[in-house]
């Protein structure tokens, strides 16, 4: 019996003429996200894979997105692709009619997850500074003068996939951090500046040979320089809290990213861009504890730590994240002793 996946799969590669559907082989579902179904499968020798955008995703939580979204991050792509050859993503193109496209699946000997890297808590390769160095890569080449925006105009799609569920969400359900919550939901709603990524996350960040390769770019759109450094960070706080033992590398790595991103601004909007993070990251905290997307590996008593440090950095925020992680620093170790374990 054909399953769903596979029948969206051979109408893939009947619409991009890839090769003939009945040759499509061994489809797989590939797990990781909620946003989209996703699927490998073998065609006239090589592995392709496959997705296709959600109209729901797959939450708790009600929560709906524009599945015409698949085609800005087909857009991301092929622009990450010109930007960094190294870490180019093959594409073999996109079906409107099937709000999918085909690209490479990447494996092979080298080929790793950061997130599986960080949880299982594998010696350092300097991944941080290379996510860091490419993202600071990015934005800069969006912000160069001639840079085509026309298939990035979606900030409507970035509000219900990130402004929404992260921070309008989380503000009903903090209405005295409403204020805080919501004023950063309508800075970000209203900035074209860079190019956003919107999920860059170690679930979504490849490292293989020739470094870093950023997927899942579903939320891009033209926005704030702040978004996608403080999401990436706020991982890295997260585990800090869910890894005791890698506490002091992780919180050490945001120092190590600012630097590497940052070396790509100009002095001036560089400590503004951090200032704008440090506003964000408690925010994104926080969202991950009580928005629509709840991280999953936190224990209930590191997810009321994460709380509490939340909303003790959005009530007295700072403006730098030397600042921001001193005291979250202070705080992990007043109330988590390293030796603690929380897996």
């Amino acid at each position: 019996m054909t399953s769903d996946i596979e029948t969206r799969c051979r109408a893939l590669v009947r619409d991009l003429e890839l090769g003939q559907p009945e040759q499509v082989r061994n489809v797989t579902p590939l797990t990781g996200g909620v946003a989209s179904d996703i699927a490998r499968f073998d065609l006239a020798g090589k592995t392709i894979c496959a997705k296709f955008a959600l109209p729901k995703l797959k939450v708790a939580e009600d929560w709906h997105a524009p599945v015409h979204r698949n085609a800005a991050e087909y857009a991301w792509l092929q622009f990450a692709a010109n930007v960094n050859p190294a870490g180019a993503v093959a594409l073999f193109g996109r079906s409107p009619e099937q709000h999918g496209f085909a690209m490479e699946f990447i494996a092979g000997a080298d080929v790793y997850l950061w997130k599986d890297a960080l949880l299982r808590q594998a010696p350092d390769r300097d991944e941080v500074t290379a996510v860091g160095d490419l993202l600071g890569r990015l934005q800069a080449a969006s912000a160069a003068p001639g840079f085509e925006t026309a298939a990035f105009h979606n900030r409507d799609d970035f509000r219900a996939l990130r402004i929404e569920p992260y921070l309008t969400f989380t503000a009903t359900v903090h209405p005295d951090l409403a204020p805080v919550l919501n004023g950063l939901a309508e800075m970000l709603y209203a900035a074209d500046a860079v190019l956003v990524h919107g999920d860059v996350s170690p679930k979504n960040i490849l490292l293989r040979g020739s470094g870093p390769v950023f997927l899942d770019a579903e939320c891009a759109t033209m926005g704030d320089a702040s978004f996608d450094p403080a999401f990436c960070l706020n991982h890295l706080v997260l585990k800090a809290v869910h890894l005791p033992a890698s506490r002091d590398r992780l919180l050490g790595s945001v120092e190590t990213f600012r630097a590497a991103f940052a070396r790509h601004l100009d002095a001036a909007s560089g400590a503004a861009v951090e200032a704008r993070i440090a506003r964000l990251l408690p925010a994104l905290m926080l969202a991950r504890i009580d928005g629509k997307s709840p991280v999953e590996y936190l224990s209930e008593a590191s997810r009321a730590i994460v709380r509490d440090m939340a909303i003790d950095l959005l009530q007295t925020p700072e403006t730098r994240l030397a600042e921001l992680v001193g005291r979250v620093r202070a705080r992990l170790d007043q109330l988590q002793p390293p030796s603690t374990t929380t897996a």
